[in-house]
């Protein structure tokens, strides 16, 4: 008898759990079918248009205009030369803005070689050394000078018998740059740079320079009273 019970109790177990299942179900198609009321599928027919179109009312002529080959052609051009002149403008805009940069930095090169007291020229026979400006490059003073030969030998420098001192006599390190080591005939001017450090320039207003040929030594180049620029 208590075998009975317990199988009637699991029956009736079984039967509440499937009914609560099928109002569970009930329930959720009832609210997704309240949720999607009024939305469709999207008609994406390409000929759904003409079917409800009144036949009577003619179509817009934006919907059938067909361009012709040669207005195709016509606008395609126009637009080519539009963009060629749109880019011819810039161009001379750029050319014109590059030759009054050009004639700017001739004017200031100018400006920079007519320094008072330039240039400074020291020659001997056909052979001449000129400095034509001076000025100061970061912690050095820079002597720009040009050679010239205007003989009918070769003439050979070696720059370390460069001799700078300053109007006391103190002898000065300097480096040259750019200068050629070899004069040939009838040639130059050649340019380069002498620089001085600015430490030992400490007092010094005025300075000279000696330069002798190698390895015979018979010129004698000499500067001076060369101004310093501060």
């Amino acid at each position: 008898m208590k075998l009975n019970a317990n199988v009637a109790l699991t029956l009736v177990l079984l039967t509440l759990m499937f009914g609560a299942g099928l109002v569970s179900a009930a329930w959720g198609f009832a609210l997704g079918r309240q949720a999607l009321r009024g939305i469709t599928q999207p008609d994406v027919r390409p000929t759904s248009k003409l079917v409800g179109r009144d036949k009577n009312k003619p179509l817009r002529r934006e919907e059938v205009m067909i361009l012709k080959e040669e207005d195709i052609l016509k606008r395609v051009k126009g637009r080519i030369e539009g963009k060629d002149k749109a880019e011819d403008a810039p161009a001379k805009k750029d050319r014109n803005k590059a030759l009054s940069d050009g004639a700017s930095s001739d004017s200031g090169s100018k400006t920079a070689i007519a320094q008072p007291g330039f240039p400074v020229v020291g020659r001997d026979q056909d052979v001449s050394l000129e400095v034509d400006t001076v000025q100061k490059q970061g912690g050095s003073l820079l002597l720009n000078v040009k050679m010239r030969n205007e003989g009918k030998q070769n003439v050979r420098f070696l720059y370390s018998f460069l001799n700078i001192t300053d109007q006391r006599g103190r002898a000065l390190s300097a480096t040259a740059e750019g200068l050629p080591e070899e004069l040939p005939p009838a040639s130059g001017p050649f340019s380069g740079t002498v620089s001085v450090p600015m430490s030992l320039l400490d007092g010094a207003d005025k300075l000279s320079m000696t330069l002798t040929d190698y390895p015979e030594q018979k010129l004698q180049l000499k500067l001076s009273s060369i101004p310093i620029t501060r």
